[in-house]
């Protein structure tokens, strides 16, 4: 099966993944991705850029706009971009976990998401499948802690959740599996950068 635009990983391998619209990339998502490569022991973070988030009314700026500008600020040879979900047409994140799993069998994924996303984690699609089928990564944002620790998630599946000191073994524990991390954060969003408007759709 054609990998359709997903960076090479050998079989063995850790690869976190990291996805969202990217509108735009900034240096929030340089910073957990090197956080994420250290502390869970990855090989490689890919970038899964979006074409658009189902939980989002508005449509974010062009694919080929926000894939340039992830290349031009992930300056770290581990960290990849790619447009795999538009590519394959998939629309909710358990759907590309499929379809990544069918093209890269024998490696080891961890899927990376904000505290922030953990709080509203149970109204993505499929999230349960998505806990039970491959390791969560959750990095710590500021102000983001309590409402991620008190989450439908978070108390779903606390008792598969590894200590911050175990993080190093996420990506080799079977699923369902996460670990809850806190590191130094740089205080920046998306929806910041638009508000300045540095960043037109």
């Amino acid at each position: 099966m054609p990998g359709q635009g997903l960076p090479y990983a050998a079989k063995g391998q850790r690869i976190g993944l990291l996805g969202g619209s990217f509108d735009p990339p900034h240096l929030g998502h340089v910073h957990i991705s090197k956080a994420a490569l250290r502390r869970f022991n990855l090989d490689q973070v890919w970038w899964l850029v979006s074409p658009g988030n189902p939980l989002k009314k508005d449509a974010p700026a062009a694919m080929e706009k926000r894939l340039a500008a992830c290349r031009a600020i992930a300056d770290h040879p581990r960290i990849r971009v790619t447009d795999f979900e538009a590519r394959v047409g998939t629309r909710y994140t358990a759907e590309t976990l499929q379809a990544i799993f069918a093209r890269r069998r024998g490696v080891r994924f961890v899927w990376l998401m904000g505290a922030d996303n953990l709080a509203q984690f149970h109204r993505w699609q499929h999230w349960e499948w998505i806990m039970e089928n491959v390791p969560v990564g959750v990095i710590a944002r500021p102000g983001d802690r309590t409402s991620a620790r008190m989450s439908k998630a978070a108390k779903r599946y606390e008792g598969y959740r590894l200590r911050g000191s175990q993080a190093g073994i996420l990506a080799d524990s079977p699923p369902p599996a996460w670990c809850f991390i806190n590191v130094p954060m740089v205080d920046v969003s998306s929806t910041q950068i638009r508000a300045r408007g540095e960043w037109a759709r």
